[in-house]
């Protein structure tokens, strides 16, 4: 792969409206209690190629299908989006089913396409019925909003126990004066470890990108960002992330130029990934985990994931707590390989266990690094070369209160 970072533009003020071309909305249809803004739609101008990945949970959401079957039919063509919050629509049986159809074919009606060509998405309690009715009268409401300055309504729609929205834009150049812009929101702040879960990603482009090279690069973008990310290690119902692609800028995405495209794609995607693990449910720390040492890099991707996912290391780092006994454990029974007279680790760039020996004089070092809020805890596992990084938060008691209180 050519070196994309001359390439890539400093990231731009913006989100899902940023890329010419497209239109979005946020309103309150009434499905939340409490008036809030609870109905997104984005509309490209034009049919847009669509690419997209979803939750691997087998007990998979109305919208979820419903979504995969619009794509199918439609060759992977998309005029619009329309997404709820409040309400997940998940595991509502038949009727949530067509609900979720009922939601796309108002959409098209009054965008002016064929149902096939609206993707839908919801987010919220699981086992509720999808309010239908609302969506049908808050859906005009969303047309006659649409604006390329509304991103930032769309971004807030979309939310539900989030602290605050989620949005990311960069314009990436492809040579010869020629450039694209790309931009997104998402939406996740508990059930958090996608591959994916309930974490809501889109993202627009207005290059034109042909449909194997747009899936390709969405999924290149995902695994080192959206899938490199854990709050709670739960993985829930209706995880997405969409990618569409209108060709308002002219610009084609080649496999010349792929690289640089890719590149400016993970870049909005990782930017709103780390977004969802600041906004983590009670989190006051964004961690990086960084596993080196790893037999292959499947290996160092699974235990950076456990260690990311450990509550003794979450509890510990939120406590402040330079526990790098909990850090070895979880390395040791993450079930690849690991050779403990080889590891190390460190935290921030304190050393506290190396070659089979504590460092427990760097503790206090150690401790005062971890009051900090953007902290990196590092693993060596000791049995190769490869290595992994992935994003997690601390484990609060603010954790534990907004989850019991979820449906009280």
């Amino acid at each position: 792969m050519a070196n994309t970072t001359e390439h890539v533009l400093p990231a731009i003020s913006g989100g899902i409206t940023t890329p010419s071309g497209f239109r979005a909305a946020g309103v309150s249809a009434g499905i939340k209690a409490n008036t809030a803004l609870d109905l997104a739609l984005i509309v490209s101008d034009t049919p847009a190629r669509a690419a997209a990945v979803f939750t691997t949970n087998l007990a998979v959401a109305a919208p979820v299908v419903v979504s995969r079957e619009h794509l199918a039919r439609s060759g992977g063509t998309t005029r619009a989006v329309v997404v709820n919050s409040g309400c997940a629509n998940a595991c509502t049986g038949a009727d949530g089913l067509q609900a979720a159809r009922d939601m796309a074919a108002e959409a098209a009606a009054l965008v002016g396409c064929p149902a096939e060509q609206v993707l839908v998405a919801s987010t919220g309690v699981i086992g509720v019925s999808l309010p239908i009715e609302k969506i049908r009268r808050g859906l005009p409401l969303a047309l006659r909003a649409l604006g390329s300055d509304q991103g930032p309504q769309a971004a807030r729609a979309i939310m539900t126990t989030d602290p605050f929205p989620k949005e990311a834009a960069t314009r990436v150049s492809l040579g010869a004066g020629r450039s694209v812009n790309i931009g997104g929101m998402a939406k996740g702040s508990g059930m958090i470890e996608p591959m994916m879960a309930t974490m809501l990603g889109f993202v627009t482009t207005d290059a034109a990108v042909p449909s194997t090279l747009l899936d390709r690069a969405l999924r290149e973008a995902v695994n080192d960002t959206f899938n490199a990310i854990t709050v709670d290690g739960e993985c829930s119902t209706n995880d997405c992330v969409m990618l569409l692609a209108n060709g308002a800028s002219g610009v084609d995405v080649t496999d010349a130029t792929y690289p640089e495209f890719v590149a400016g794609l993970t870049g909005v995607c990782r930017e709103l990934a780390l977004g969802i693990v600041r906004g983590g449910e009670g989190a006051t720390k964004l961690v990086t985990v960084s596993v080196t040492g790893g037999a292959t890099s499947a290996d160092a991707r699974k235990a950076a994931k456990a260690i990311a996912n450990s509550p003794l290391v979450k509890t510990a780092i939120h406590g402040g707590d330079p526990n790098w006994g909990r850090l070895i454990a979880v390395a040791g029974r993450a079930g690849v390989a690991f050779d403990l007279s080889r590891a190390a680790v460190t935290i921030g760039s304190i050393v506290l266990f190396k070659d089979g020996r504590p460092h427990d004089e760097a503790a206090p070092q150690a401790a005062d690094y971890l009051k900090g809020h953007d902290l990196t805890v590092g693993v060596d596992l000791g049995a190769g070369r490869a290595s992994s990084t992935v994003w997690t938060c601390d484990l609060s008691a603010e954790y534990v209160r907004i989850n019991a209180d979820y449906r009280t």
